[in-house]
């Protein structure tokens, strides 16, 4: 059935500052790195307006409310010492919602057996009361409700391979057994969540790496630990936060991997969904700020999850 690419048209639209690491250059440096000339399989799709009221679906009532009045008639203005939020953030916001959701729907459908979705601002910091982290409206989240909510889901899996941990995504779904959320990530480093011990209502699982560290402690990190787990959770749909910024160069972090890290974690991943969920993966672009590392990143994530 192949793979789908879902591209955000408005990205441009959320303006951060000047050296600002969460920039629109994110978006066209992966736009390059999975041309079509260099990915002529790939099934692709704009990203479609989405319903930006869903995120009442994970977040606090009024959330959206408040937003809409921090957010200028023109220009940005920061919500945090990270997070800005301009003119044009919640348009850029429902496009990447709609597009997550289009990824859901082409593999709900079977249209697809899997997809990637490609956004900006990132989602998996936003709590369900507060923005932070670079992150307005937690996407992710919205999408794994969604896949219950319409598409009958009973459990959903979300692995978050990001570099930072996403305190927002466990922080919706602490309490909720039917979300599983597992979690690699470099520790200590912002925002400070994630310690193994925070494990929720049975449903979380947080293995924090050691700056410094590499291919060996993220391989055991999956085979001993959180791929077992996803698997005994028995998922319905598997989702992905991907993040691309554990890769060597990234500037926030401090962990080795390699473009095939990724592609390694990938092909587990869809080892196990294909033995679990008849294969059905969405993954959605999360960080990377090394440019050159998250094009390497995100290739060699597409090229495993379309092989």
């Amino acid at each position: 059935m192949g793979t789908l690419l879902v591209s955000q048209r408005n990205y441009e639209r959320h303006q951060t500052p000047a050296g600002h690491v969460e920039r629109a250059a994110r978006i066209d440096a992966v736009t390059a790195a999975l041309a079509p000339e260099r990915f002529p399989h790939l099934r692709r799709r704009n990203a479609p307006d989405g319903d930006l009221t869903l995120a009442e679906l994970v977040h606090a009532p009024r959330y959206l409310e408040a937003l809409a009045a921090l957010r200028p008639a023109e220009g940005m203005v920061p919500i945090d010492s990270d997070t800005v939020i301009s003119a044009g953030s919640l348009d850029a916001v429902g496009t990447a919602l709609g597009g997550g959701l289009a990824g859901l729907d082409a593999v709900a459908l079977g249209e697809v057996e899997n997809a990637f979705c490609v956004s900006r601002p990132p989602g998996h910091h936003a709590e369900r009361e507060r923005p932070m982290g670079f992150c307005l409206v937690n996407v992710i989240a919205v999408v794994a409700r969604e896949a219950q909510r319409k598409y009958g889901a009973e459990r959903v899996a979300i692995v978050d391979f990001d570099v930072h941990h996403g305190n927002g995504t466990q922080d919706i779904f602490y309490e909720d057994a039917s979300v599983f959320y597992a979690s690699s990530h470099e520790m200590p480093l912002f925002p400070g969540t994630g310690a193994a011990d925070e494990t929720g209502a049975g449903n979380i699982l947080n293995v924090p790496l050691d700056a410094g560290s590499g291919r060996a402690a993220m391989r055991a990190a999956y085979g001993e630990a959180i791929l077992p787990a996803v698997e005994a959770f028995r998922p319905d749909f598997l989702l992905v936060s991907a993040g691309f910024d554990a890769d060597w160069r990234d500037p926030l972090a401090h962990l080795r991997w390699q473009p095939d890290d990724f592609s390694w974690l990938t092909l587990k991943l869809r080892e196990l969904a294909d033995r679990r969920c008849g294969g059905r993966i969405v993954s959605l672009l999360e960080g990377g700020y090394d440019l050159d590392g998250l094009a390497e990143g995100v290739s060699a994530h597409v090229r495993a999850l379309a092989d």
